[in-house]
C-alpha cells in the first residue's frame, strides 16, 4: 500500500541543511574560544587576526557573509525551485570565491573578505558540495514542493 504522507521535497531539506551550518558559522565567527583572537578581528581585510576553529581567517565582514548566506537559504528553501537555485547558485558563488582565494594576494588590501589556504580549501569544497546537492536531488514522487 502507498503511503500518502506528502514529505517536504529532499531539495528544501539540503537547502535548510546548509543554510542551518551557514547560520551557525557566522554565529560562531564572533564566540571567543571557538573563534582564536577574536579581539583581533576587524571589519574585513587581511589585517584581520582572527582564526574560526583556529584555522579559518574571518573578520566581521566574512561573519555577516556566512549569517546572509544562511538567512538567504532558509527563504529560498520554502520551495523546491527556490532551495535548487540557492544550492546551486551559492555554490557557483563559492566556486568563484576558490577562484579568486587561489589568486589574490594574501597580503594586500584586495584580500577583503579575507581568506587563506584552508578556507580557499573550504570554499571549493562547499562549492562542489551545494552544486552537486542540486543536480542529484531529484523529485520524489511522495515530496510536495512546498
Amino acid at each position: 500500500m502507498a503511503s500518502t504522507t506528502s514529505l517536504p521535497h529532499p531539495l528544501r531539506g539540503a537547502a535548510m541543511a546548509v543554510a542551518l551550518v551557514f547560520l551557525l558559522v557566522g554565529v560562531l565567527g564572533f564566540v571567543p574560544g571557538v573563534t582564536t583572537d577574536l579581539d583581533r578581528i576587524a571589519f574585513a581585510g587581511p589585517e584581520s587576526g582572527a582564526h574560526l576553529l583556529g584555522v579559518f581567517h574571518v573578520s566581521v565582514l566574512h561573519n555577516l557573509v556566512h549569517l546572509l548566506f544562511g538567512v538567504v537559504g532558509l527563504a529560498m528553501a520554502r520551495s523546491a525551485s527556490g532551495a535548487r537555485a540557492y544550492l546551486l547558485g551559492g555554490g557557483l558563488i563559492y566556486l568563484v570565491l576558490w577562484l579568486y582565494g587561489l589568486i589574490v594576494d594574501k597580503d594586500s588590501a584586495a584580500n577583503f573578505v579575507p581568506v587563506n589556504d584552508a578556507d580557499d580549501w573550504l570554499h571549493l569544497g562547499l562549492g562542489l558540495g551545494m552544486v552537486a546537492l542540486a543536480l542529484a536531488i531529484k523529485r520524489s514522487p511522495t515530496a510536495r514542493s512546498a
